[in-house]
């Protein structure tokens, strides 16, 4: 199994080296699943996540993938990067999620995006506010590639005082070489 280039996917060691780029409301935390009026994950391993609050929550990491041992060799053979996030709500409040992950050259120009439109999720809803999967893989992207930016958050829908947001756990970035 490749390698995940994400530190701390899970929240096990709080908010480290996770960079709040915003953090609304009353802010980001870390709980143990499956948390009020959550739902169950599925992976026994996998025991905490992350939550948003009422005002925009986004989360950061920058990989310098030649920090992690990758030479420009291996990155401008354009190996497929691989992102991968979990995201869920509650059963009694509605919540918005977004991802963005960008592909950068040295300069932090962006290469290549992905950025799909925010998910709404609604209790209400045949599909509720379950654990989801989100996931794209990057393929010829073109030779440059040295840092990959993975940001993801959002918030909840009723504007609720306290954590009622998406949660998001076990995300994961990683390269097939």
């Amino acid at each position: 199994m490749a390698k995940n280039l994400l530190k701390n996917p899970n929240g096990e060691e709080e908010l480290e080296f996770w960079e709040l780029t915003e953090n609304g409301g009353s802010a980001w935390k870390v709980e143990e699943l499956p948390g009020d009026c959550g739902y169950e994950f599925g992976n026994e391993e996998v025991t905490k996540y992350f939550v948003t609050s009422f005002e925009l929550c986004l989360k950061k990491q920058e990989i310098d993938l030649l920090a992690d041992g990758y030479t420009p060799e291996m990155l401008d053979s354009q190996p497929n990067i691989t992102v991968e996030d979990w995201y869920c709500g509650r059963t009694d409040c509605g919540c918005t999620y977004e991802i963005t992950v960008c592909l950068l050259n040295e300069n932090q120009e962006v290469l290549q995006e992905f950025k799909p439109d925010p998910v709404t999720l609604d209790p209400d809803m045949a599909d509720g506010c379950s654990w989801r999967q989100v996931s794209h893989t990057f393929s010829e992207y073109g030779p440059g590639v040295r840092f990959i930016s993975f940001e993801h958050g959002g918030q909840d829908t009723k504007f609720w005082d306290g954590w009622f947001g998406v949660r998001v756990t076990c995300s994961s970035v990683t390269l097939a070489v």
